[in-house]
């Protein structure tokens, strides 16, 4: 008696006292597991259809099959578990780095601007809790920091913390996926990192989205090779941007630039250092 739905069907016993070697093979966080005594199963009997078809995905060196299939579950649930259990609504997104981390070791938190600085603290924490070996690296970014970009988060990472004050490392962490560090019996750590903005900042130092946006239609009108914009793709405000600047950089997209420098010409002194910056000059 079997399924009648079933392709193949595998019998056999499972020995609860025995353990075997198994062989070495490639895993998905890129390295190849060697030999552990693991759990086998003597065959009784196989059983299938008339060109029976045998579904399988490939799961080594990510991103592969099982990586993807893992992470349309798992980010979801980190999600859900941040939103609606720990009922952090500033919470945006949750991304797992896959390419050769295998969803496990980095994982990005995107919040909303202004997100509570302890609320941040409670999301990451409560990341690196949810599942026993997921969370190495856990990076909370801003909502205009695509967490799945890897250099977007380097560049939060760089630019928008200070390690002194923005990093945590919470100790006693599983040993987790993939090969096991000498000390400590393999066991880790998780890192939590706040890459968020602390305060104001000058803009993105690119032209601004409507700039952008006219070189785009250029391009594609001469039929020129498809553009994949990446975030940052376009310049945008972050809190700081005197109206006297926003002036300025008018007149230079005017192109007066002989009337831009007669003013600024007109503000010389000499009574401080260089590269004071002149909001501060007269403090």
């Amino acid at each position: 008696m079997v399924p009648a739905e079933a392709e193949i069907i595998i019998e056999g016993l499972i020995d609860t006292e025995s353990l075997e070697p198994e062989a070495p093979f490639g895993e998905s966080h890129g390295y190849v597991n060697l030999q552990e005594y693991n759990a086998f199963m003597n065959l009784t009997a196989i059983t299938r259809r008339r060109n029976a078809i045998l579904t399988s995905f490939i799961s080594q060196v990510t991103p592969s099959e099982s990586s993807v299939i893992r992470r349309v579950a798992m980010e979801p649930l980190f999600l859900h578990h941040l939103r609606a259990v720990l009922g952090i609504n500033s919470v945006k997104r949750v991304a797992m780095h896959e390419p050769l981390t295998s969803l496990y070791a980095v994982i990005g938190v995107q919040f909303a601007r202004g997100a509570v600085e302890t609320e941040i603290w409670r999301a990451l924490n409560g990341a690196s809790t949810l599942h026993r070996f997921a969370g190495k690296w856990i990076i909370a970014v801003d909502e205009d920091i695509d967490p799945q970009n890897a250099d977007a988060l380097f560049w939060a990472m760089s630019y928008r913390c200070q390690p002194q004050h923005d990093l945590v490392i919470v100790p006693r962490k599983h040993p987790g996926h993939g090969p096991r560090g000498p000390r400590d019996g393999g066991e880790t750590a998780a890192v939590l990192i706040n890459a968020t903005l602390k305060g104001t900042y000058a803009p993105v130092a690119l032209p601004k989205r409507e700039f952008m946006e006219r070189a785009r239609a250029i391009w594609e009108r001469l039929g020129l090779p498809a553009l994949k914009p990446e975030s940052p793709w376009h310049g945008y405000d972050l809190g700081y941007w005197p109206d006297d600047l926003d002036r300025q950089a008018r007149m230079a997209a005017a192109s007066e630039y002989f009337a831009l420098g007669r003013e600024t010409s007109n503000q010389r002194r000499s009574d401080v250092a260089m590269n004071t910056p002149v909001e501060r000059a007269d403090e």
